[in-house]
């Protein structure tokens, strides 16, 4: 049984679609790569499952979490699961963070709200056993410290330290590497691998980046213009990729074999043919392509 199942969501905003007809699985301890430009539907996805969009949002569809569709949540028992059963990593961690809040004080609100029955001290105990398992060094010691006092890399380390401290079930990660050098992105790539191992989380990685979704997730999802164009196992589409803009994607991605006097691919412009069914093209690996 999927822990997170998607099935035909449309989302919009007025009379502009975002989301077009999206369905997506997500198992218990599965990493699922979404990838796509800017502006396809993937932020907009995320923010939809966890019940964070404008009220201005119409949406029609299903998303059910561990069998219960999440759209018929009341208001209070989403923000009890928030934080809780599914948790979010955003991208920005200086827009993120409360600049005139430690981020010990930060944690602990994580863990305040839904973990009334905890005492201070038990609180700070497991604010800092969160801030020892994203590697923040000397978490006692800087417990008290605020967000500037960090580099880019350990503020982020912070944000997942704030989204894993309760344990979730399923991960949300939105672009969260995208501001870091690739140094640091490497190491924090690295660590979410292990906390997926460690704590068996299931996880939802959003990304432009083909590269960074390679190490870190099981099956990719391509959107495009609020389409879901192709899903299939990371292998299989980085192999034998089937719908003409993945193909272009990764065509985009300069490699070590890349020839240095051929031009990258280029991404048109044209709008996706929303009236091409999304089928089974091969076992597990389903593309929006004609027969």
């Amino acid at each position: 049984m999927a822990l997170l199942s998607i099935e035909n969501l449309e989302i919009a905003f007025g009379s502009t679609p975002a989301v077009r007809e999206l369905s997506l699985e997500i198992a218990p301890g599965e990493s699922l790569g979404l990838v796509g430009e800017s502006g396809s539907g993937k932020s907009v996805t995320a923010l939809a499952v966890l019940g964070l969009l404008d009220p201005i949002a119409r949406l029609h569809g299903v998303i059910r979490f561990d069998g219960q569709n999440l759209l018929d949540l009341a208001p209070d028992p989403m923000r009890r699961l928030r934080g809780r059963e599914i948790a979010m990593i955003f991208q920005e961690p200086m827009t993120a963070l409360n600049p005139v809040m430690t981020v010990g004080e930060q944690i602990a609100e994580s863990v305040r709200v839904h973990h009334h029955e905890l005492s201070r001290r038990q609180v700070r105990e497991t604010v800092l056993e969160a801030m020892n398992s994203v590697a923040l060094p000397d978490p006692v010691a800087r417990y008290g410290d605020y967000p500037h006092q960090f580099s880019g890399g350990q503020r982020q380390r912070i944000l997942i330290a704030m989204a894993i401290v309760n344990q979730p079930r399923l991960l949300i990660a939105d672009e969260p590497t995208t501001a870091l050098d690739v140094t640091v992105q490497a190491q924090i790539l690295e660590l979410l691998a292990d906390l997926r191992e460690r704590f068996g989380l299931a996880m939802l990685f959003i990304s432009h980046d083909l590269a960074v979704v390679s190490q870190v997730t099981d099956r990719v999802a391509v959107m495009r213009h609020g389409l879901l164009l192709e899903v299939a196992s990371r292998e299989s589409l980085f192999h034998n990729p089937l719908h003409p803009y993945t193909r272009s994607l990764l065509g985009a991605v300069p490699t070590m074999q890349t020839e240095i006097n051929k031009p990258l691919a280029t991404l048109s412009r044209s709008a996706e043919d929303s009236s091409i069914p999304l089928r089974e093209c091969e076992p597990r690996h389903w593309a929006r392509i004609g027969s």
